[in-house]
């Protein structure tokens, strides 16, 4: 019998791409999601697959799941810039109604579980690289926080479910993430830069662009969660690449890939913008066997490619 999965914000950038390879893996999947963020377009390749479904439903409400699973994928939460200030309500509720929710769905079912956490649980960070046993610097009351605290109250509940019913959970810490699929008004450092880039607008670099932050392609981020769902690891695992670029890096790369002459023009730093952001990698290299495998200019050159067609 194949593998039967749910995955919550299957319809988002990374939930969309963890269903394409679940179903060439041979799962059974089963997508949820309120299309908040998340958009048909990008699952619409998958409607009529066999060992497909869509389930249109806000994870924040109870969601009752009759049919044998055997994961549970916890993907579903509002994860950009942009909507810390215009959703932070429903943010919250998808870390801590939401992570309850598709907790008890795995509970009934007993299926594995795994919560997609964040870097972003690390704040802006004292200790570089970080490591997972690094408890962050993170504001309460920021901007930021109604994201931060969601992902770091969803860690906390996922353990204690797991101490408290035995359900066996995961908990993934993603680092920055791009690729195709990326909403083009997502807030985001990439698709910020590839639209400017595209539309022959100046690349918006936030203070002098010295900040870092790792590039990590979506392929990479699936085939590190799909490691860690099959290992025994209960611990949280960064999942990001090590390898470090300054922000006014990555805008002179796509520059010079995109071929745009808007150039670039410096704005003030958002409040609680981390400084530096790079995982360490230790614990996925030794526990999963993993490590990211695409360059920056590859995968930069894809999404690029993507963006491009979708703009036609």
């Amino acid at each position: 019998m194949k593998p039967r999965a749910l995955v919550t914000g299957g319809a988002g950038f990374i939930g969309s791409h963890l269903c394409e390879r679940l179903l060439s893996e041979g799962y059974s999947v089963i997508c949820v999601d309120d299309l908040s963020t998340g958009t048909s377009e990008n699952i619409a390749h998958l409607e009529g697959h066999p060992d497909f479904e869509y389930i249109e439903h806000d994870v924040t409400l109870p969601l009752e799941v009759r049919s044998p699973l055997d994961e549970v994928y916890h993907f579903a939460s509002p994860a950009s810039p942009v909507d810390f200030e215009r959703i932070p309500v429903e943010i919250l509720k998808a870390g801590s109604s939401g992570t309850h929710n598709a907790l008890e769905i795995a509970r009934a079912r007993g299926a594995r579980f795994m919560l997609a956490s964040t870097s972003e649980v690390y704040g802006d960070p004292l200790v570089h690289p970080q490591h997972e046993d690094y408890r962050g610097n993170v504001s309460t009351t920021g901007i930021r926080s109604v994201y931060d605290e969601a992902k770091r109250y969803a860690e906390a509940v996922t353990m204690a479910y797991h101490r408290r019913y035995g359900l066996d959970t995961r908990i993934v810490r993603i680092f920055n993430t791009y690729g195709p699929k990326m909403r083009p008004d997502d807030g985001r450092m990439i698709p910020n830069f590839i639209s400017q880039a595209l539309a022959g607008r100046p690349l918006t670099v936030y203070g002098e662009g010295a900040q870092t932050r790792s590039l990590q392609y979506v392929d990479d981020l699936v085939d590190g969660v799909l490691r860690l769902m099959k290992s025994r690891e209960i611990r949280p695992v960064n999942i990001g690449n090590p390898v470090e670029y300054r922000v006014g890096e990555v805008a002179a790369m796509v520059i010079e890939l995109s071929g745009s002459r808007g150039g670039i023009v410096n704005q003030p730093l958002p409040a609680d913008d981390p400084r530096r952001r790079c995982p360490d990698i230790s614990r996925a290299r030794e526990v999963l066997g993993w490590e990211p495998r695409t360059p920056a200019g590859e995968g930069l050159e894809k999404t690029l490619r993507w963006f491009a067609g979708r703009a036609q």
